[in-house]
C-alpha cells in the first residue's frame, strides 16, 4: 500500500509540552473505508549510540528513569530537538547529535580513527507514539579528557565498561529491559556485529 493512501480527516489535540503531543486523530487507512479513531502521543525523535571500546567492551550507563521508579542500565540516548522551535542546538545533524549525547551521557567520544556506523531505526511503541530511534554504533571510543556536561534534568549514577558476555548475561537475566538498549542490541548481533553466543 502506498503511504498518501493515509488520510487524517480531523485532529483534536489534548495536551502539548516542549516534549511531546497527545491528540486523538480519525485517519482513513489503507484498509478501512470508515475513519478510525485513535489517541497518539507525538514524541521528538531520539538517537540511541553502543558505545564501542577498542577491545570490544560496550559502555553502558546507570541512570535513574522517573516513568518506572528505578535506576536501570542502557545504552546513551536523548532526543533530537527541533532548532526550527528554538529548542537545542541549531542545525545539528542526527549524527552531530549522536556524538554530542555520547560525551554529555557516557563521557566518552570517538577515537581519532573512529568511525560512527548508522544501524536505522525502529519505533519505540507504535500502538501509542509515533516516537522513532535511530542506532548508531560508534567504535572505537575512549574517555572524553574533561568531566561530561549533562543535563540538569538527567540523573545519571554510573558509566562502566562491559564485556559482550556480561551484557548478554544482563539480558538474559533481565537486568537489561528497556527498549533501547534491547533493540540496539538485537540490530549489532543481526547484523553479525557482535556476537551474544553463549561460551
Amino acid at each position: 500500500m502506498k503511504e498518501h493512501a493515509w488520510q487524517t480527516i480531523s485532529s483534536e489535540l489534548h495536551f502539548a509540552n516542549a516534549h511531546l503531543e497527545v491528540v486523538t486523530d480519525h485517519v482513513r487507512t489503507p484498509l478501512r473505508s470508515q475513519p478510525a479513531t485513535w489517541t497518539t502521543v507525538h514524541r521528538k525523535a531520539a538517537v540511541i549510540i553502543a558505545p564501542m571500546t577498542g577491545d570490544g567492551k560496550i559502555v553502558l550507563i546507570r541512570q535513574e528513569r522517573i516513568p518506572i521508579r528505578e535506576a536501570i542500565w542502557e545504552m546513551p540516548s536523548g532526543q533530537i530537538d527541533d532548532p526550527v522551535a528554538g529548542v537545542g542546538h541549531p542545525a545539528e545533524t542526527i549524527e552531530q547529535v549522536a556524538l554530542r549525547e555520547l560525551r554529555e551521557e557516557a563521557g566518552y567520544e570517538l577515537a581519532r580513527d573512529g568511525e560512527l556506523i548508522p544501524l536505522g531505526h525502529y519505533f519505540s511503541s507504535p500502538g501509542f507514539t509515533d516516537e522513532r530511534g535511530y542506532f548508531f554504533l560508534a567504535r572505537p571510543v575512549h574517555p572524553c579528557k574533561e568531566a561530561p556536561a549533562r543535563d540538569e534534568g538527567e540523573s545519571i549514577l554510573d558509566c562502566r565498561e562491559f564485556t559482550v558476555e556480561e551484557i548478554r548475561r544482563m539480558i538474559a537475566e533481565n537486568e537489561i529491559r528497556d527498549a533501547n538498549t534491547l533493540g540496539i542490541c538485537a540490530t549489532l548481533a543481526a547484523r553479525g556485529l557482535l556476537s551474544f553466543r553463549p561460551r
